[in-house]
């Protein structure tokens, strides 16, 4: 054996009086020297036990040392040959590294409980112990690991590469090329002083000697020696009946979706958070990780594991009522339900006997209640007729839109864990590119070679006739789940949000009344997913003629075409839709003109809808009271506001969205100096802050994102919705910006909506957005225009003339350090409507700092 090396100074992050040395006496009464990470917390409230994997050491969990909640120890071992610790004159099995590591917290005189946190082959090491100290057990936090090998799995690529015996001695142990390659995973690049502290241990090939060790040591095939070990280990957990957290990198080319799904099928009480753009090393790809543990363990600590849901509306709905009764009610109504703007067209009594066969056949081929069925299906009656039909059976829809993109919509469905996708020949294809291991149903009958290249197991028709004769389901609870929609990623990787049905209903039923629905309407969708809403509201609906991916594509000929084609009587679309159709108003004839007469209700949402685009729509629905409800995927609507109400608000600092619905408690947590929401929240008028909203149509959770829910719901009963904004005297609701967008100056906070409405009243300026750039705290304010004459100039950023750059200064209300002028400002793909401040922001510091502003 060696004798161990001393710590390197300055290594970035660590604190040298965390470091300790203990001598340990194994089984046998051979000592060995560990090295561990301690901060020595006298008479601990409870213990985080953290081991990490190969060839990483204790420096990975430098920030949960330091993030530690109070009261916790926090103790990260390096294993033995492993890290700063002793090395070993030969390979140490699975079975003696979980007693080591048992030997080692006797040593340190650990009583529990204790929380195990593990990563890579850290996780089965942290899980054999909490097997075998169960009595100390409090929690088991894991980030990307694997206990087992899913049926089938041959094990991580990688990691069979490196155990082949050719390569193992080369690449673990004679070259420090699997240390290196293992930093190399994270994205964005690690700093080259924190991939040179993970290699330090590791500079000669002696000291790399349990690296190659510890990968012969995995259990690939089932004779090797440590295959029980690992095998008891994987079934054991099975019954650990304490809180779990696992924490993900899902860009991790180790341990991918496979091995997270066996761990969720072993811990099914675990609760998940997925960090979207995080890889193998999640703990360094998302460092926040390390404040989500702490407050996981606080919430051990003080009672409160899931979100308190307890001071949440709830609506009293009789348990009779589904999502599908209005449609029921309807049954046997020979009038449009649905019609596809020259397609087809179907009545009340088709649908709903549609319906009623689809749900009977999904059940008949497997689908239960609480599996979730990812919709691939352009907008149509098949898309209509699937999602009552997964409703009626008892499962969930998973909506995540093309505009998300193949790799977004990718990262979305693998996250949803879909047991099923029904998807037209192009969703069905996207399935497989997307490597989405569910049962593939096709919308549409498709040619044999296609539907056996596709993966087909079934098609709607088929189900539809196997239906006709099989025994319906019996109806949903009303508390379990309905849905996951995931929001656009204007703001950020898409997340998926949960709702009930409960919550539904109550949506449905704040929405009929708010707007007066009944049977006589019709609905004109130029969003179509809102065109869903028609059967359950019992209402006809249609889509317009339009590219789901481009609302602005919608012209006003195609919406006065799916009007008529409905004899529509209220119309919901984008501002960027609305936009569109002003523009090619002109192109309308008499007839489409008429059509358009009929409307009574124009609804808008989205993004803020500007009070000039609201008067010019009067000459397009002349008789359509023009209304703009506020609200997000999570919550919608919140509040709503007619276009004579704005006008009578007059100007303030944002836009007015009006007043909370009935049922609608709307409160503000101000911002502190550096821009974040940490004040109690408040109604007192003109105290700005981020927008919280309590409402029984709130929606349940966040999917698969424990710590985004933790901090959304930290008010018990609460939603807190990112937007900034601030109640008037009158209880008004104004919003001026989202909370990542407040731009933190030397002198207070700036929020960016007011500047960019007074900026957008200057004659030549088309469009606005104002971002902070610089250190929080310390940032400057910069106004990009969109200028008249935008559409002939580039996307990328330059300086503004003198003449707009004083014009801006003038009308902005605050202090701007530049102006820079676009041609277009990058937008989100769903509405076509939210400027994406993060890239603006990112495109103006490179021109600031002399480099072209590239385009994504």
């Amino acid at each position: 054996m060696s004798v161990p090396i001393d710590l390197p100074a300055g290594l970035p992050g660590l604190d040298p009086a965390w470091s300790r040395r203990l001598s340990v006496a194994d089984a046998t009464g051979t000592k060995h020297e560990w090295h561990l990470l301690d901060n020595g917390v006298p008479d601990p409230v409870g213990t985080l036990l953290c081991v990490h994997g190969n060839p990483t050491w204790s420096y990975l969990w430098r920030r949960l040392v330091a993030a530690a909640p109070p009261g916790w120890r926090v103790i990260a071992p390096d294993q033995l040959g492993m890290g700063f610790s002793e090395r070993l004159p030969g390979p140490r099995p699975l079975e003696q590294r979980v007693a080591d590591l048992g030997d080692l917290t006797a040593a340190l005189g650990v009583t529990g409980p204790v929380i195990t946190v593990g990563h890579d082959w850290g996780g089965v090491l942290s899980l054999g112990w909490a097997l075998a100290h169960q009595e100390q057990l409090r929690g088991v936090v894991l980030g990307n690991t694997a206990v087992s090998m899913p049926e089938g799995d041959l094990g991580p690529a990688l990691i069979r590469m490196a155990h082949a015996p050719g390569v193992r001695s080369v690449a673990t142990v004679g070259t420090p090329l699997f240390v290196r390659a293992t930093t190399a995973l994270s994205s964005p690049r690690l700093p080259a002083d924190v991939r040179d502290a993970f290699a330090a241990p590791y500079r000669t090939a002696a000291r790399r000697r349990s690296v190659g060790d510890f990968v012969a040591d995995i259990p690939f095939s089932p004779g090797h020696p440590s295959r029980a070990a690992q095998e008891a280990i994987a079934e054991g957990i099975r019954s650990l009946d304490v809180p779990a957290l696992l924490l993900w990198g899902p860009r991790d080319p180790v341990f991918g979706e496979r091995y997270l799904a066996d761990l969720r099928e072993r811990l099914p009480q675990a609760q998940l958070h997925r960090y979207e753009g995080a890889s193998h090393l999640m703990p360094e790809d998302a460092p926040q990780y390390a404040d989500a543990v702490a407050q996981w363990v606080t919430d051990l600590s003080t009672g409160r594991y899931t979100a308190d849901t307890a001071d949440r509306p709830r609506s009293a709905q009789p348990q009779p009522r589904g999502l599908g009764s209005a449609l029921a009610d309807r049954a046997a109504d020979a009038s449009p339900a649905v019609v596809e703007v020259g397609g087809t067209t179907v009545s009340w009594a088709q649908l709903h006997r549609r319906v009623e066969h689809l749900a009977a056949g999904l059940a008949h081929a497997g689908i239960r209640p609480g599996q979730r069925v990812a919709l691939l299906v352009e907008p149509s009656v098949d898309l209509t007729a699937a999602v009552y039909a997964v409703w009626r059976a008892g499962a969930v829809i998973v909506v995540a839109d093309k505009g998300l993109g193949l790799r977004g919509m990718r990262r979305a469905l693998h996250s949803a864990r879909v047991d099923a996708v029904i998807g037209g020949a192009p969703g069905l294809a996207a399935a497989r590119a997307m490597r989405l291991s569910a049962t593939r149903i096709a919308a549409t009958s498709l040619p044999v070679a296609a539907a056996r290249a596709l993966g087909v197991a079934h098609t709607l028709e088929e189900l539809e006739r196997a239906g006709s004769t099989a025994p319906l389901p019996a109806e949903a609870d009303l508390d379990t789940d309905c849905a996951v929609l995931f929001t656009s990623g204007a703001t950020g990787p898409a997340k998926g949000v949960v709702y009930t049905r409960r919550q539904a209903l109550a949506q449905l039923d704040l929405v009929g009344a708010t707007y007066g629905l009944s049977p006589d309407d019709r609905l004109v969708a130029g969003f179509a997913p809102f065109a869903l809403f028609g059967p359950a509201l019992g209402i006809g609906s249609a889509v317009p003629d339009v590219d789901v991916t481009a609302p602005g594509s919608l012209t006003a000929a195609a919406l006065a075409d799916a009007t008529a084609a409905i004899d529509g009587t209220v119309v919901f679309a984008s501002p960027a839709a609305l936009r569109r159709v002003v523009a090619t108003a002109d192109e309308l004839t008499g007839p489409q003109r008429t059509a358009l007469s009929r409307v009574r209700l124009l609804m808008s949402a989205g993004a803020p809808v500007p009070l000039p685009l609201l008067r010019e729509l009067r000459q397009v629905l002349p008789a359509a009271a023009a209304h703009t409800p506020y609200g997000m995927t999570e919550a919608l609507p919140v509040t709503d506001v007619s276009a004579t109400e704005i006008e009578a608000a007059g100007p303030g600092n944002g836009v007015c969205v009006g007043r909370p619905l009935p049922g609608v408690e709307v409160r503000v947590s101000p911002l502190s100096p550096t821009g974040s929401a940490d004040g109690d929240l408040t109604d007192v008028p003109g105290t700005t802050g981020e927008v919280a909203v309590r409402a029984a149509h709130v929606k349940d959770r966040y999917d698969a994102l424990w710590a985004t829910e933790r901090a959304s719901s930290r008010d018990p009963g609460w939603h807190r919705t990112g937007d900034v904004g601030h109640l008037d005297a009158e209880g008004r609701l104004w919003i001026e910006g989202r909370l990542p967008h407040v731009v933190t100056t030397a002198a207070g906070v700036v929020t960016p909506v007011g500047v960019e409405q007074r900026v957008q009243l200057l004659d030549g300026v088309s469009a606005p957005a104002v971002v902070g750039v610089g250190p929080v705290g310390a940032q400057v304010v910069v106004v990009v225009v969109v200028p008249a004459d935008g559409a002939r100039r580039r996307a990328g950023f330059e300086l503004a003339d003198p003449a707009l750059s004083d014009a801006v200064r003038g009308a902005a209300g605050t202090e701007v350090a530049a102006v820079l002028v676009t041609g277009r400002l990058p937008v989100d793909i769903r509405h076509q409507s939210k400027v994406d401040r993060r890239e603006v922001a990112r495109r103006a510091t490179r021109t600031l700092a002399g480099a072209r502003a590239r385009t994504r």
